[in-house]
């Protein structure tokens, strides 16, 4: 399932998205008198509970029954999947290419590091570029959308933390993150995590070892990697961080970007107004963002 936030007219609601439609859920399920949260977020929170009753409407609601609960993608406005995630946790140097291209030691651990929620942004938003940022950068990362509460998970029981998955864009603003001995300030800038089209769920995308990352700006392939390169896979990432914080239902964890970002460039080449970053990962979907400096 591709869980999907949207606007259709200037009404917000969640739905699947299928090819080139958004299946409005709370159409389906008023139709078959079913009940369903109120919003994505608490569909998450849910656990199991909600996408079971989902498969189950999917299951009985007939072609016809469907079609009129769908709006082609056309006519809505896809929206950032979670709003306000409780955390936006990202981790740094967990590609080994990416590691290779910097030139600095491996690490021992991950490397964590927060973005506050106000960086959240949907497919299509604009990233806003400060006048006084000059080296604007993108990172495209697998991000994990974490569905129950959870503290000290051994790495064998992580994926039962996980609700699903969706794309993210770390974008950086390297003059501010390297005048810092922490990244807070220059990953931080509003619009700096645009996140979407949709959450896939882990029923859906159960093997995540080896998706393909590829990230293209104004159609120039810059990044082509795979999960396969992670130092830390994502049962590790959990386990180390639980040990720290407990892990809350629609917490966001991107998970590292793959080489061929703009800093490693030669010569180096950063975003500037105009530029239009779009990122794919198999099996979640696109999400492209255009930069305006303002």
């Amino acid at each position: 399932m591709k869980l999907a936030r949207y606007i259709h007219k200037n009404e917000e609601s969640y739905g699947i998205l299928k090819e080139q439609t958004v299946v409005s859920l709370t159409k389906v399920a008023s139709v078959l008198h079913a009940t369903l949260p109120t919003t994505i977020e608490e569909f998450v929170g849910s656990g199991q509970i909600a996408e079971v009753t989902v498969n189950s409407l999917m299951t009985i609601a007939d072609e016809d029954m469907i079609d009129k609960a769908s709006f082609p993608l056309s006519q809505v406005q896809l929206l950032a999947p979670i709003k306000f995630p409780p955390k936006i946790i990202c981790l740094g140097w967990n590609y080994i290419d990416h590691v290779a291209e910097r030139k600095v030691p491996l690490p021992e651990e991950p490397v964590f590091f927060m973005k506050p929620r106000t960086t959240i942004v949907g497919p299509g938003d604009l990233i806003m570029k400060r006048p006084f940022v000059t080296e604007l950068d993108y990172e495209g990362e697998l991000a994990v959308v974490i569905g129950k509460k959870a503290k000290d998970v051994p790495e064998s029981e992580a994926m039962n933390c996980i609700f699903g998955y969706t794309v993210f864009n770390d974008v950086s603003a390297r003059d501010f993150q390297f005048k810092d001995k922490q990244w807070i300030r220059g990953k931080g800038f509003d619009t700096f995590a645009p996140t979407g089209p949709c959450i896939t769920t882990r029923s859906q995308l159960q093997d995540i070892s080896n998706l393909s990352i590829h990230t293209w700006i104004n159609g120039e392939l810059r990044q082509n990697g795979t999960t396969h390169d992670m130092l830390f896979n994502i049962n590790k990432i959990i386990y180390h961080l639980s040990r720290v914080m407990t892990l809350e239902p629609c917490d966001i964890i991107a998970t590292g970007t793959p080489s061929g970002v703009g800093m490693a460039m030669k010569p180096q080449t950063w975003l500037k107004n105009g530029d239009v970053v779009r990122i794919e990962i198999e099996g979640i979907g696109t999400l492209e963002n255009t930069v305006a400096e303002r």
